[in-house]
């Protein structure tokens, strides 16, 4: 029996009348790039999040997460217009989105479980699509992939008020084990790529620094609007035709008018257009690359999307940095780079399974002594990729 299982028992004194799943996910190639409409690549992982739930005919919703203090508490038919600023605004969003759509009659009750520790996995994500798949569930409603997909992402970006792109809903709803996800966020199209029988082995390492993040206290925001002040100006200096700020999108302005007026941009303005532009190329070279099995290839594309994450886009905790260091020059690591926003969290990696006692082994001990006091928080997991959730 899960943690969520039992203490869902221990505060309702009954069994769950069911366990909702969501995948967490990576993506080694296309980071800081969906929220302008760019294309990624990535997986879901066969770690995530449960949440044991059961019908409340009285309308309340009422959620505990083992991650975080404090119940929530809300009725479907009054969640607060603007959010709290808890765990829980997560979900707040997701009844709201869920309610545009469908007439909720039914509330629920659910305790939230994470399998790994919190940051650079999409845990936001995985936690108001499996809640939305348990509300959905004791309301009767049944939402195609891409509804559930739109209403993670609405939640997220409308409510929470994170400039998040669908690249994290995509990957967990849409991936398929052992398939690579290539999705273009500019209209949603996606390919499942299976691994060519010529690939060598691998598996997916993720390494926890030791510290926890928030997305929108985090400067998460802060560069997708220099990302897009920079697209703003570039579409005036070209003579472009332009809108709202927010509807500013790097995918609508070609390269060529980037590197014709990149000089008169703002030095920070300029970087986050480099790592967009750069990024895009990135995942086309290393989609060809996935389909005729060149691991390493890929995997050397992953390392310099890190790079680039590092120097252009200027993400990255210190003990991030160390950590994608360490893995440009460990044996067995065919590529990786932070995983998610990048500025707490963990770094993955596509590893050799050959070597992975090894490289679990040297990551741990370079990293501890370069951050001894992240000693009993960092922590290495090997895991695999997985299918996305079924609902």
């Amino acid at each position: 029996m899960m943690n969520c299982q039992q203490r869902f028992a221990e505060i309702y004194g009954r069994d769950p009348e069911g366990v909702a799943f969501c995948p967490y996910r990576i993506c080694p190639v296309g980071a800081h790039s969906d929220h302008n409409l760019g294309k990624v690549t990535g997986f879901a992982i066969d770690k995530g999040l449960h949440i044991a739930y059961a019908a409340k005919h009285n309308g309340v919703v009422e959620m505990t997460s083992l991650q975080f203090p404090k119940r929530a508490q809300w009725h479907i038919s009054s969640v607060p217009e603007k959010k709290v600023d808890d765990w829980a605004d997560y979900l707040r969003g997701a009844t709201l989105s869920l309610e545009k759509n469908y007439r909720l009659k039914v509330g629920v009750c659910g305790v939230i479980e994470g399998s790994l520790p919190i940051g650079g996995l999409s845990s936001s994500a995985a936690v108001i699509i499996a809640f939305l798949e348990a509300l959905c569930s004791v309301n009767g409603i049944s939402l195609e992939p891409q509804e559930l997909i739109d209403m993670a992402y609405d939640a997220e970006r409308n409510y929470v008020g994170v400039s998040v792109g669908k690249l994290d809903q995509s990957c967990e709803v849409l991936s398929q084990e052992g398939h690579l996800l290539y999705l273009d966020t500019l209209d949603g199209s996606y390919e499942l790529i299976p691994t060519n029988p010529a690939m060598k082995p691998w598996k997916i390492a993720i390494f926890f620094s030791g510290l926890e993040r928030n997305l929108f206290g985090s400067k998460f925001n802060m560069r997708v609007d220099e990302l897009r002040s920079g697209v703003y100006a570039l579409q005036a200096f070209a003579g472009m035709e332009y809108g709202k700020f927010r509807e500013a999108m790097a995918r609508n302005v070609p390269r060529e008018v980037y590197e014709q007026y990149k000089e008169r941009l703002p030095l920070q303005w300029a970087k986050r257009c480099e790592h967009w532009y750069t990024e895009f190329e990135r995942v086309e070279k290393a989609v060809e690359a996935w389909r005729r099995g060149d691991i390493e290839e890929y995997g050397r594309l992953s390392f310099e999307s890190g790079w680039s994450s590092i120097h252009n886009w200027e993400s990255g905790a210190p003990e991030q940095i160390r950590l994608y260091e360490i893995m440009t020059r460990t044996d067995g690591i065919y590529g990786g780079r932070f995983s998610g926003a990048g500025f707490k969290g963990c770094c993955m990696a596509l590893i050799d399974p050959a070597y992975e006692e090894s490289v679990v082994r040297s990551v741990s001990e370079e990293y501890l002594k370069s951050f001894p006091e992240m000693e009993g928080k960092y922590a290495a997991f090997i895991c695999s990729s997985a299918d996305g959730i079924k609902i």
